[in-house]
């Protein structure tokens, strides 16, 4: 009976709770077989097909990869998906069908950059580009793990066939663009050319990119979470053909993966907001300095132009990490800070991998054998007014786990996310279900966001969040 109410509760929520948002939609520009890491990247992404809307998988090359493309590498890995797909279903019922992934495999221009870029150089990845930007006026994401010349060359047939300014801008407005760093001429061209496109990107070397902290192994980051052996337990080995078509690791883990994390939508992601910060990291809109862009760091080639406009690239979070001691009291704060703009990507990594290897044993488990993520319930709106320098609550109790795991709770401010600039500290342990908490004095109004991670624990422990947006007014208003 404990199983059947388990399913009931599983499928009831990918039916119910998650259907009442729209999925983000999604475009990917990929020049894989460039390096293991884009096909990393892919067998992940699918294992997310339920709750992200692609569009598209468009083959492309890259400055590293400059006169092929490899479409066929991508129908091998939705093969894969195929022979799992029904898995999933039992934990899922919105898994798309390997025939539909299949039909939605475009190519690029196999060749590199502006060069490809022109009148009749359209292709079929530049042409369903612009049919989704017409299809609906819903945001689309195109995320560009290689080289953008597909996009490139859909704005400048765009640009051509609009009858009208207006008519170029409503299309181009649509577009949600985060490249990792500039792997061909194009990003440039695009950024000065359509200065109000919004456009994530770190220009520049790559070890001055947000996005390496996916694969970063600084202080604090949890590197095990990453590791060859962590890999293959939870991924390669005995995780059915999905998990077979993983690669190993060659220069650094699924680099590509922080352009699509942020459009998941577990309750901490605010794709319209990178200021926010969530799994893909957290972002600023700002020109950054020319002399700021590692000039003199790894580009494959592609010059370091300065920008003329601002973009949302490179922000700094600073943060103190948790774990959990032998004994005593379940969660312990560490006594330093650790951050960076790479921080604000692998701080989420033990929800983000964990979530990851949750989903691989979907590919192979039955619901009742496998673990899945629990469901944050707010006792109180996620926008709340309180006044200057009084004491508001913050309530998660109702939250609970669709297998029946105990959970458990984290409530923090992020400073970063908010106009405030200094952390609040919830009074007493931050560890409870609900917890009081001090608004600052201030003379001005003021935005606080707090966060609550709620983790089950079960096999792999999977971690869903609630973010509270918390506006303090001065004591005139």
């Amino acid at each position: 009976m404990k199983h059947i109410i388990i399913t009931l509760l599983v499928l009831l929520f990918g039916a119910t709770t998650k259907a009442q948002q729209l999925p983000e939609r999604l475009i990917v520009l990929t020049d894989i077989e460039n390096e293991p890491d884009d096909s990393e990247s892919t067998v992940r992404l699918l294992l997310y097909t339920n709750e992200i809307d692609v569009r598209g998988i468009v083959a492309t090359t890259s400055t590293h990869m400059r006169n092929r493309i490899w479409p066929e590498s991508l129908h091998k890995i939705i093969s894969a998906y195929g022979k799992v797909r029904d898995n999933l279903l039992l934990h899922d019922k919105r898994y798309p069908t390997e025939e539909s992934l299949h039909a939605k495999v475009k190519r690029g221009q196999p060749a590199y950059g502006m060069a490809a870029i022109g009148k009749g150089k359209s292709t079929e990845g530049s042409q369903l580009i612009i049919d989704e930007l017409k299809a609906s006026e819903r945001p689309l994401w195109v995320t560009a793990w290689g080289g953008a010349n597909t996009l490139a060359q859909a704005l400048f047939d765009l640009k051509r066939e609009c009858k009208s300014e207006k008519e170029l801008e409503a299309l181009v407005s649509r577009l949600r663009v985060y490249t990792i760093s500039d792997q061909d001429d194009s990003g440039a061209w695009m950024r000065k050319n359509f200065p109000t496109l919004f456009y994530i990107v770190s220009p520049g070397g790559y070890g001055n990119a947000t996005w390496s902290g996916m694969m970063a192994a600084e202080k604090g980051s949890n590197k095990s979470l990453i590791s060859n052996q962590w890999i293959a337990k939870n991924i390669q080995q005995g995780h059915g053909p999905l998990g077979a078509c993983y690669p190993d690791v060659a220069y650094g883990i699924e680099g590509d993966t922080p352009s699509w994390l942020a459009l998941i939508p577990n309750g901490l992601n605010v794709p319209e907001h990178p200021e926010y910060g969530g799994w893909g990291g957290r972002y600023k809109l700002y020109i950054p300095e020319y002399e700021t862009l590692d000039l003199n760091g790894f580009t494959g080639g592609v010059p370091i132009e300065r920008e003329t406009r601002p973009i949302w690239t490179n922000a700094i979070d600073s943060f103190y990490t948790y774990r959990a001691p032998y004994n005593g009291a379940a969660i312990e704060r560490s006594k330093k800070k650790v951050g960076g703009y790479k921080a604000t990507v692998w701080r989420w990594r033990k929800g983000v991998q964990n979530d990851f290897a949750a989903r691989m044993d979907w590919t192979v488990k039955p619901v009742q054998e496998a673990n899945h993520a629990p469901i944050v319930k707010l006792n109180h709106p996620d926008i709340l007014t309180v006044k200057s320098g009084e004491t508001f609550t913050l309530e998660a109790q109702d939250s609970y786990d669709p297998d029946g795991d105990n959970l458990s709770f984290l409530w923090y401010n992020y400073p970063e996310a908010g106009t405030y600039g200094e952390e609040i500290f919830p009074f007493g342990m931050p560890n409870i279900a609900h917890v009081a908490v001090p608004a600052p004095k201030v003379k001005e109004k003021t935005q606080l966001h707090f966060i609550v991670e709620v983790t089950d624990k079960g096999t792999p422990q999977m971690t869903s969040y609630k973010r509270v947006i918390v506006n303090v007014t001065p004591p005139r208003e």
